[in-house]
């Protein structure tokens, strides 16, 4: 799993700086640990200086810049099975 840092912070907009050569692929979950609680981001776009654009699933509130941030190396995925039978997701 690859480690960046958290660069800029627009509202649901996060832009994440990643080692030379260790970007994650488009689509690919990020997660940041924060005071207890995980933030769950989706990258969207390469931006170029080793940075890419991810779209928060969550709220932001309280996310600073230098916070670490890392790839999981696969996308978003939802539960299923028997314990999400009969049950809508948003």
């Amino acid at each position: 799993m690859n480690k960046g840092k958290v660069v800029q912070v627009i509202g649901t907009v996060v832009d994440i700086e990643f080692p030379q050569e260790q970007l994650p692929a488009l689509y690919n979950s990020i997660e940041i640990n924060q005071d207890g609680s995980k933030i769950v981001l989706e990258v969207q776009h390469h931006i170029g200086n080793n940075w890419v654009r991810c779209l928060a699933l969550c709220p932001t509130d309280g996310l600073e810049r230098g916070i670490e941030a890392i790839d999981t190396g696969a996308p978003v995925a939802v539960p299923v099975g028997p314990a999400t039978l009969g049950r809508l997701f948003n």
